[in-house]
């Protein structure tokens, strides 16, 4: 019997073992694939033009300063300024998105009122409309209220979002217990005092994993930004990188065009190293109840 049960042991670790080994395998090499690419744009950047129209190459080249230099001082994409427009939307955008979904959300969870049902419902039938199908009729406020060529647009429409309210929402029956509202109010606490000084404090995990959705999406969007802006000095990042695709390429220097790109994906992995470590302690924390 211990002869067997030693056999069943070592064979249990061995299959464990494989199982571990085939996981990480697995793992590793989807982790070079999502990579590959980012290596490939990091790879090409370094390269010259006339390099590039060499063909394929794994490893950089040493032209990476010299089309830094170029695509910074480029006269027809001014991308200096288009990264600066793009950090003010997107940081604004994030900003009033984490905040008012976060004290709407604390509304609906904190309060008890007699269309709170209503109203939650309300706000996630809204959540499921396409911004396309409200395109036109913002784009017709916006030019009725000299709002064209504005950031405006751009910044106020995302202190209402569905989506991140409903996340806060439920990080909140996760996390928050009413007791600790309770004893705020007893002690004389104002509400908003409450929320700025208990509430957010806690909620430090879902605001950074929100802030950082909410500034990749909107350092990433085109749609809304290529119907509001036209002035060139006005314009974000997207729109300068979809000039590109209308440039004449055997006039253009490809390893600029590749540091154009890599200088528009920069803040973004920026932004998520400083802010990673909060995301998988606030997505883990906010699907538990309890």
């Amino acid at each position: 019997m211990d002869v067997r049960n030693t056999y069943d042991s070592r064979k249990a670790k061995v299959m464990l073992t494989v199982s571990r080994i085939v996981v990480y395998a697995i793992l590793i090499f989807l982790s070079i694939l999502c990579l590959f690419a980012f290596w490939m744009l990091f790879v090409n950047a370094s390269r010259s033009h006339s390099d590039l129209q060499g063909g394929f190459q794994l490893l950089p080249d040493t032209y990476l300063l010299t089309n830094l230099v170029n695509a910074w001082n480029d006269a027809s994409i001014n991308i200096p300024r288009g990264m600066f427009n793009s950090f003010i939307v997107a940081a604004s955008t994030a900003l009033l998105t984490t905040y008012f979904s976060t004290l709407t959300a604390y509304g609906i969870y904190a309060y008890n009122f007699r269309l709170k049902k209503l109203a939650f419902t309300f706000i996630m039938a809204v959540m499921v409309i396409p911004n396309q199908v409200s395109a036109v009729g913002f784009y017709q406020m916006c030019v009725k209220l000299g709002w064209t060529n504005s950031y405006l647009p751009l910044v106020l429409p995302s202190i209402a979002a569905p989506v991140v309210f409903f996340y806060m929402k439920q990080y909140m029956e996760s996390v928050l217990p009413m007791e600790i509202v309770d004893a705020a109010r007893v002690d004389g606490s104002g509400e908003f005092y409450t929320f700025s000084r208990i509430i957010l404090p806690m909620m430090k995990p879902a605001l950074a994993v929100q802030m950082i959705f909410s500034f990749v999406t909107s350092w990433n969007n085109y749609f809304m930004p290529a119907l509001i802006l036209d002035k060139a000095e006005m314009k974000t990042v997207p729109l300068m990188i979809a000039q590109l695709r209308s440039a004449d390429y055997s006039k253009f220097d490809m390893g600029k065009v590749y540091m154009f790109i890599l200088l528009a994906i920069l803040p973004v992995l920026i932004v998520y190293m400083f802010l990673s470590k909060y995301i998988i302690k606030g997505v883990t924390a906010g699907s538990v109840k309890g």
